[in-house]
């Protein structure tokens, strides 16, 4: 048995908590985290207390300059947190009441911890997104600037992974922008919906006293207040609105490292990563691994695990607060860090990636990568687009067993399979006349690739103005 029950609930009980069931219970190991929210919450709840007379201002006071007293501990590693008092909440209110006194004690009037850890981690939550869309805004930068850099960069793009049509880098990048850009409007859409405030809630119900739960939530920084108490206090929506959009954008970081991983490889040798995001091998001294992309691409899956959790932990609680939601903090923690983490490491390394323009070129040429633009110069020509198929198609046939591209084929190889073929076939044969051609709103043209980079720099110039 423990030494005494717990100075928040004991009352009731007529013997101790079990020791192991204490600690079995209690959370304080993964919520002293939320220590700076917790201490910033009360100091906001103690505020409106006295503003509407339920405490005087000389307790106000003494609460707000004991816990700013104990926030400076929690920062020197001298705080000194114990598990028999359960959770960050009472660890900060017992070491209040041994600062200040039995007025320490009335800082937890109007309010319960289910109300209380429900505003913890939301305003952690809004901390964390604040700092997650600042990676994410660097690595998107990061991107349009690379893709500017390389509108003209050619390398073939791909699907089934054999080689389609010739593309640019810089178009290529940009489309891992647009993802990124989804993903940040994702992110912003979330936050609204964190930034609502269920401190007032209680326990359940609201409570008695005549507080003023609108300055509450403008102290804090919330747009409002949330509108049911019951709802307040067991609502983990948002939280499962995080690790879904954090489950989304690992996905796609998780694309991008499997191209990249696959570009550095012999056989691909499309780009170079610096050696700063590689380590080597213990026994091949040759080896240089792509360690950071396939570390993220790894990591993908437990971000899907905590949403999987967290989808868990809530589908079959009844209302209104339950012992369960003990359980969203570590995975919700870890998905945090595992995002804020994998954003960094891609901001970094997105933009020193070199690509090897000789080696993309040379692919693109392989494959028969203009055969659609062959194609194409036939329906121009008049040639219905099937007949213009199986005449391309005849030509890839002869090329493979003459091991020719299109565009190393004579004129006269090329009219065999149709007297419509003219000299200037050669102008769309080209990679640099194939990309050109793509000249539209979306296509992978230079001067497209250059102009959808600026308007994607614009709109994220605009996120950055509040726009």
């Amino acid at each position: 048995m423990s030494q005494a029950t717990n100075q928040s609930w004991g009352g009731r009980f007529s013997e101790p908590t079990d020791a192991f069931v204490a600690r079995f219970t209690a959370s304080v190991n993964f919520d002293q985290r939320l220590a700076p929210q917790d201490i910033q919450g009360s100091i906001a709840h103690a505020t409106m207390l006295a503003r509407v007379g339920v405490l005087t201002d000389d307790e106000r006071d003494a609460i707000i300059n004991g816990l700013n007293e104990i926030q400076g501990e929690i920062e020197r590693g001298e705080f000194n947190w114990s598990v028999p008092l359960e959770d960050v909440h009472m660890n900060i209110e017992a070491r209040l009441t041994e600062k200040i006194g039995i007025t320490g004690k009335k800082l937890h009037t109007g309010r319960s911890r289910n109300d209380q850890v429900a505003t913890d981690i939301r305003l952690f939550m809004r901390d964390e997104i604040d700092v997650i869309e600042v990676e994410l805004k660097r690595l998107r930068e990061g991107m349009i600037e690379l893709a500017d850099r390389e509108a003209e960069t050619i390398m073939p793009g791909f699907t089934h992974l054999q080689t389609a049509q010739p593309v640019t880098f810089g178009h290529h990048i940009l489309a891992w922008q647009e993802m990124l850009a989804r993903d940040h409007e994702r992110l912003l859409d979330c936050r609204k919906r964190v930034n609502v405030m269920p401190l007032g809630a209680a326990a359940l119900a609201g409570t008695t006293y005549p507080i003023d739960r609108h300055v509450t939530a403008e102290l804090l920084g919330f747009d409002r207040p949330t509108e049911n108490s019951l709802d307040a206090v067991s609502d983990r929506d948002f939280a499962i609105e995080f690790t879904s959009f954090a489950s989304i954008l690992l996905m796609h970081l998780s694309r991008m490292s499997e191209e990249l991983v696959l570009w550095t490889s012999a056989q691909f040798n499309f780009i170079d990563l610096p050696d700063r995001f590689c380590t080597g091998s213990s026994i091949m001294p040759q080896k240089k691994n792509p360690d950071v992309p396939e570390l993220v691409r790894g990591k993908t899956g437990r971000v899907y695990g905590h949403l999987m959790s967290l989808l868990t932990l809530m589908k079959s609680q009844p209302l209104a607060y339950n012992k369960d939601n003990q359980e969203d903090k570590e995975p919700l923690f870890d998905a945090v860090d595992t995002v804020r983490d994998c954003l960094k490491a891609f901001a970094d390394m997105v933009p020193a990636i070199e690509p090897k323009k000789a080696s993309m070129y040379e692919a693109a040429r392989r494959g028969f990568s203009t055969a659609t633009d062959l194609a194409d110069y036939l329906v121009r020509k008049g040639v219905a687009f099937r007949d213009a198929h199986e005449i391309v198609g005849q030509s890839v046939a002869y090329g493979l067993k003459s091991e020719k591209d299109l565009s190393e084929m004579s004129l006269d190889e090329l009219k065999q399979f149709s007297d419509t073929i003219e000299q200037d076939v050669f102008e769309v044969l080209t990679l640099e006349g194939s990309v050109a051609a793509r000249n539209h709103i979306g296509g992978t043209a230079p001067n497209q690739v250059r102009a959808a980079a600026q308007r994607a720099r614009e709109a994220l110039s605009a996120l950055k103005a509040g726009a």
